[in-house]
């Protein structure tokens, strides 16, 4: 039985205890908050802590640019993830931040990664405040698998399938944009915000409700993400999984490249 991409409440607390298993807490927020406070606040027994920033790339477009191998590779092993670990992501935020992590699991080779349905809120049970130590693993990153993602180039030149922005729709439709230089969105793209993914408790919609969702927005045969800075579009790269679809890829460094760059923007609701 396959492992993944999603993991209920129910089987986590059951394999809890298995040595081969690696709780994350993914923790991460824009602005006002701080993950490892939070993580240091309560978290789910024996997870461990990881920092977006520890695997966010120095060299590439965008806020969040991917990681190299060495440096994913080496922020794993601290958070004690061997090549036969299978590692449960959480966050608080219905996936969106700990699908990061799990996209970034597969591009770099690893093939045992689930996201924790529902986060932190369906966990139900105690939390706890003690750290654990753990032993470092023996992951190892394999070359990345450069086709799961686009640049600004790529993203230009695309034909065939539909580029989809994760983002509010107001900062779709360049109402508003608190962070990046330009309000707005990529020209052609479809606004899909990823929030709808989700039901109202954080947990994944149905396969056939995802499936459907994604096949009216032209996306059976694949789809090109992107938000703000790369990090909630993979949300919709595991919701693809979740429907049983392929080919969904990011544009890594999402509005926060391409609003940068001498680039067109469009305006408005979708044509």
């Amino acid at each position: 039985m396959g492992f993944g991409p999603l993991v209920d409440t129910d089987w986590l607390r059951e394999h809890l205890a298995d040595p081969d298993l690696r709780v994350v807490d993914f923790r991460w927020y824009l602005a006002g908050r701080d993950g490892r406070e939070e993580y240091l606040r309560g978290h789910i027994p024996g997870a461990v802590f990881a920092d977006l920033d520890s695997v966010t790339g120095a060299e590439g477009g965008g806020r969040h640019p991917l990681p190299s191998a060495g440096q994913f590779e080496a922020a794993m092993r601290r958070a004690g993830v061997g090549a036969s670990t299978k590692v449960v992501a959480y966050d608080d935020a219905g996936g969106s931040v700990a699908a990061r992590l799990w996209f970034l699991l597969g591009y770099f080779g690893h093939r045992a990664q689930a996201v924790l349905d529902g986060g932190l809120q369906a966990w139900g049970g105690p939390l706890e405040t003690e750290i654990h130590e753990v032993e470092a693993g023996d992951f190892r990153a394999a070359p990345p698998d450069t086709r799961r993602v686009l640049d600004f180039k790529a993203v230009r030149e695309l034909r065939g399938v539909p580029l989809i922005d994760a983002r509010a729709p107001a900062r779709y439709r360049g109402e508003s944009e608190p962070i990046d230089p330009k309000a707005g969105h990529i020209p052609g793209a479809l606004s899909a915000p990823f929030t709808e993914n989700v039901e109202a408790d954080g947990r994944f919609k149905s396969r056939a409700e995802l499936r459907r969702r994604y096949e009216e927005l032209g996306a059976r045969d694949g789809a090109v993400f992107y938000c703000g800075s790369g990090v909630n579009a993979t949300h919709h790269v595991l919701a693809m999984e979740v429907a049983g679809l392929t080919n969904a890829r990011l544009y890594a460094g999402s509005w926060s490249d391409w609003s940068r760059r001498d680039l067109p923007v469009a305006t408005g609701r979708e044509p």
